[in-house]
């Protein structure tokens, strides 16, 4: 087959430089200007239809499972199950031999980062579209080569003498040869040696992480000026001489010790930047001139009030303006890609890098281009119009994506007020280090508000001042610090709120340490054929008699992993994956924890292995167990379930798909999940959403759920053809690779009736690999416990049930009979007269402790949340209320203190006394109060706590005064107390203790009088 493909492709002849197309055409020189859509479809029809090639959609930027990555930043991420072995053996990613497509890349963040240098140049991108094909144990070096050198030339008519090729040089170090077979390959096609060049580790062997699959790779590199020799600007960062063309030849595994290992197949990489080759097959040096960025580039400029885009960089764009029509064209791409595929802008991983890329657009459009408001959102056609027909979701999401950028950019532009003000307030500080701004603050801007570091620099320069940037750097460095060693279980309701939406499981981020098979040992397990683990018995249970009776299971050891090799035998304490002929167990997938139990060793039945987590590779189930005895190969296990475990995370995955049918129902059906995850104790549903639920909405889901379980509807779980499965009428699905044969899970109704819309009737039904209650009245009860938007337009619900949630139901009832009886004895309405309105200082300031401490307690018990918002919206008034009524005791008492002062002393210059209360907010009315009757006086008024034995200070002094500060006077009488104090030139307060207050007064008035003798 291979032969015959290389034999078929067309011969390298023509005259130099004057090269056949696919159409007949000749071309000298540069290539034909031929329109992006043109070079696309051109790719694709070009492997699809000639070489056999299956077409794959890209998948979403959000990768799939994969925690190591904040975006798809390589056409090869969706297909890592394959490179690593563990791709499900019944899905149809396991049967792709031959597979082309055009991937949504993003690089932004992580290891590959661009954002930074997007605008300086004419070619950078945070998003980009990446042309690949990928032979998966099918062809590899020679008709990979001769498919890539026949596309560029003959069919897009480039010049082979603008082409030079890269090759693997070998590395001496690492023990590896030069890459002879791929240098041969070239020759052979007619390439000149002077065009032929090899290259190190760094340039030309690909590696897909610190370990796993890698290989060799060679380079296909355009001279964009031709008729010279190019080949010293290969790989020398030459604008003119650029790579287009990557093709990876996986060869080799990296090992855990970083030796090389045959891989048993062999596997072809290649990809190409769609932007790239615009840019070459219409005769540009810039990306940004291409038929991808021009339309954009107009449509800014129509809104803006500057020149037209002029392609300046550097020096010659003075005002910045080119930089910016670069930087805007480019990240409204990375933005409608990154919101249709469900990521928005937000405060952690993906999203916080998304809100950057927002941010910075919006600065550049408003304060470059003098563009207004709005701008941003306004050019989302024309990018649908470029992309949307290869990519729908941007048309069916266009709405969606104005929206998120037009609210995200309001917010900003308000953080932008308030860190103007916040700025102007720290400058007019006294205390504030002329020239200097505190670092402290920067960094509060940059986390509380979202202001890119730079643009506080940018701020500040304007008023000719500079951040204390070592101060900032320690500040930076400590953040990161904390906030690696931050963990977000999955199982604390609370936590759970605040984790990332594309954070994984606990459980599976425990288990990516574990011992888990890697790609060499699932090659040996099939090549020593032994059969995939069968694992049908986790749906072997059934209903007797309202109890749910689980299998027993009996399986025999086929192959042990000890986390480097598969071993005949483990000795004891030995931690190892164990594969079973069969199992009972349910491993980790489909957002729902694995199973948990033991082994017993047939005829060693009291000697128990723990299951310590159960995970899938390549069809293959591997129990990860510490070994309690040796165990060997041939071994016979009986495997005992945990039975209320299971049972709990089968009621929260069954309540999962009617929550998610309930949320369709109530909302609308533009809800779409975006991820879950089912465990033990409480399930986690992500969604899209405009905005939180209201009270009304929260009670109607909850509803909807109580009136499916209440109806106890069988729950059916049926396998069908993936096609026909995806027929199914009003069938929800989420972004995976899913087997075929899919199961469909459906609640009332069995999925064969739900098919060619044999029925109108509404239901919950979803393709779903968990195990499911079999009716629907086991769930019991359903309360959500939480509900908050983790950044703009996608909100997480954290729901329990059964026992959990009637607990949470009685929660809420005991508190909202408190918010009741506070709120009676707040307004008077009590019928004991102990109990009454406030009438003293000290009453009020206990009901106002009361709903502060009640407050905490409606925030963070487990009790409904449409509850919970009801009673913050009551407590809130409350407070506002009891505040006020604070306040106005609190000025009355102060008017009585005040008055007694003056009859005392009359209206000196420096007053210095006591004054009898226990609130610090008194001792401050008061001085206020004194000082507006003698506003030339130096007042300080002194009070004795009596329950903390402390001494409460406050003072002011006359406006201008010459002789001393509020802050200077307060500071240094409370620090001769033992205590703090702070304030401005005016007022001040503090405190600090004293069993003397009138030794305190003394030396306070002793201090003021120095100052005013100077």
């Amino acid at each position: 087959m291979s032969r015959q493909l290389i034999r078929g492709l067309r011969p390298l002849g023509g005259p130099p430089g004057l090269l056949p197309t696919a159409s007949g055409r000749f071309f000298g020189g540069s290539a034909p200007e031929l329109p992006a859509v043109q070079v696309r479809s051109t790719f694709l029809d070009f492997f699809r239809q000639k070489h056999g090639h299956l077409l794959v959609p890209s998948s979403p930027v959000r990768p799939r499972g994969d925690p190591s990555l904040l975006f798809v930043n390589a056409g090869m991420n969706q297909f890592k199950p394959i490179f690593l072995g563990t791709a499900d053996p019944r899905s149809p990613m396991a049967s792709y031999r031959r597979v082309v497509n055009s991937q949504k890349c993003v690089r932004a963040g992580g290891k590959h980062n661009d954002l930074d240098d997007v605008g300086r140049d004419t070619y950078h991108h945070t998003f980009f579209e990446m042309l690949g094909t990928w032979s998966f144990g099918d062809y590899f070096k020679e008709e990979a080569c001769r498919m890539a050198w026949s596309l560029l030339t003959e069919h897009y008519g480039i010049s082979a003498d603008r082409l030079y090729v890269s090759y693997f040089g070998g590395d001496a170090a690492s023990g590896l040869q030069s890459d002879e077979e791929t240098r041969h390959i070239w020759l052979d096609m007619g390439v000149p040696p002077g065009h032929l060049l090899p290259f190190g580790l760094k340039e030309n062997f690909w590696e897909m992480g610190d370990s796993g699959p890698c290989g060799p790779c060679t380079e296909i590199h355009y001279d964009h000026v031709g008729g010279r020799d190019a080949a010293k600007l290969v790989n020398a960062n030459s604008p003119d001489v650029v790579e287009i063309w990557n093709l990876v030849f996986m060869q080799y595994n990296r090992e855990a010790d970083l030796s090389l290992r045959r891989l048993p197949q062999f596997s072809v990489d290649t990809g190409m930047g769609l932007e790239r080759l615009v840019s070459v097959l219409q005769g540009k040096r810039s990306t940004y001139d291409t038929d991808l960025f021009t339309p954009l580039l107009h449509a800014l400029h129509q809104r803006s009030r500057v020149a037209p885009y002029g392609g300046r960089t550097g020096s010659e764009d003075q005002d910045r303006v080119d930089l910016a029509y670069r930087v805007v064209a480019d990240h409204i791409r990375t933005l409608s890609v990154c919101i249709a595929d469900g990521v928005h802008p937000g405060m952690s991983g993906a999203e916080l890098v998304l809100r950057r890329i927002l941010r910075r657009a919006v600065r550049f459009c408003m304060e470059v281009l003098q563009a207004p408001q709005g701008t941003l959102a306004s050019l989302v056609p024309t990018v649908t119009h470029l992309l949307g027909d290869v990519y729908p979701e941007l048309h069916r999401e266009a709405d969606q994506i104005v929206d998120v950028i037009n609210e995200n950019e309001a917010q900003f532009l308000l953080s932008l007020q308030q860190g103007s003000r916040l700025i102007q307030r720290t400058l007019c500080r006294k205390d504030y280090k002329h020239g200097v701004f505190p670092a402290s603050v920067a960094w509060s801007l940059h986390r509380d508000l979202g202001f890119p570091l730079d643009l506080v620099d940018l701020m500040l320069e304007d008023r000719g001042v500079q951040v204390d940037r070592q101060e900032l750097d320690r500040i930076i460095a400590e953040n990161h610090k904390v906030m690696s060693s931050v963990t977000c279980p999955v199982s604390q309701v609370m936590s759970s709120v605040t984790c990332p939406v594309s954070q994984v499981s606990s459980e599976q981020a425990g288990a990516d340490l574990s011992v888990m098979l890697d790609v060499l040992s699932l090659a040996e397990l099939q090549r020593l054929g032994v059969p995939h683990t069968d694992d049908s018995l986790k749906y072997g249970y059934r209903l007797e008699k309202d109890r749910y009776e689980f299998p027993t299971c009996r399986a025999t050891v086929l192959a042990l992993y000890d986390g480097e090799a598969l071993v005949s035998e483990v000795p004891e304490g030995r931690r190892c994956g164990v594969v079973l002929d069969l199992t009972c167990f349910y491993s980790e997938q489909g957002g729902q924890s694995h199973d948990r139990g033991y082994f017993t060793r047939h005829g060693l039945q009291d000697v128990v292995f723990p299951v310590e987590a159960v995970l899938r590779a390549g069809g293959y189930v591997v129990h990860q167990v510490t070994a309690a005895d040796s165990l060997e190969t041939g071994d016979q296990v009986h495997l005992h379930l945990d039975q209320v475990h299971r049972m709990s995370c089968m009621v929260k995955h069954t309540a999962t798909h009617l929550l998610n049918f309930a949320l369709k129902k109530v909302l609308g059906s533009s809800v779409q999940q975006r991820g879950s995850h089912v465990s033990a104790d409480r399930l986690r549903f992500d969604f899209t959403v405009k905005g939180s639920l209201s009270v009304s909405q929260l009670q109607q889901v909850e509803r909807c759920v109580s009136d499916m379980v209440t109806a106890n509807q069988i729950v059916h779980s049926q396998e069908l053809p993936l096609q026909r499965a995806k027929s199914i009428r009003g069938l929800r699905t989420v972004d995976e690779v899913y087997p075929d044969p899919v199961r469909v899970v459906s609640v009332g109704l069995p999925a064969s009736e739900l098919l060619d819309h044999q029925t109108d009737r509404e239901t919950s039904v979803e393709l779903c690999c968990g195990t499911h209650l079999l009716r629907t009245g086991d769930i019991e009860d359903l309360v959500i416990v939480s509900e908050r938007q983790m950044v703009k337009g996608i909100s997480r619900v954290i729901a329990v049930t059964g026992r959990e949630a009637a607990r949470a139901r009685e929660a809420g009832q005991v508190l909202s009979q408190d918010v009741d009886s506070l709120a009676a004895r707040l307004t008077g309405s009590a019928p004991s007269s102990l109990d009454s309105a406030p009438s003293s200082l000290d009453s009020a300031q206990r009901l106002s402790k009361e709903v502060g401490v009640l407050s905490d307690a409606v925030d963070s018990t487990l009790i409904p949340q449409w509850q919970r918002s009801e009673l913050q919206a009551r407590l809130k008034a409350l407070q506002r209320s009891s505040n006020t009524t604070v306040r106005k005791l609190e000025t009355r008492e102060a008017a009585v203190r005040a008055q007694a002062l003056l009859e005392k002393n009359g209206r000196k210059e420096l007053l210095v006394d006591s004054v009898e209360t226990d609130y610090l907010s008194v001792v401050m009315k008061t001085v206020n109060q004194l000082s507006s009757v003698a506003p030339l006086s130096h007042v300080m008024l002194l009070a004795h706590q009596q329950h903390s034995g402390k001494v409460l200070c406050a003072c002011q002094v006359p406006k201008d005064s010459p002789w001393i500060a509020a802050s200077d006077w307060a500071v240094a009488v409370c620090r001769h107390l033992g205590g703090s104090a702070g304030g401005s030139a005016l007022v001040a307060k503090g405190t600090g203790t004293s069993s003397d207050i009138s030794k305190a007064l003394r030396w306070a008035e002793q201090f003021a009088r120095q100052k005013t003798q100077r």
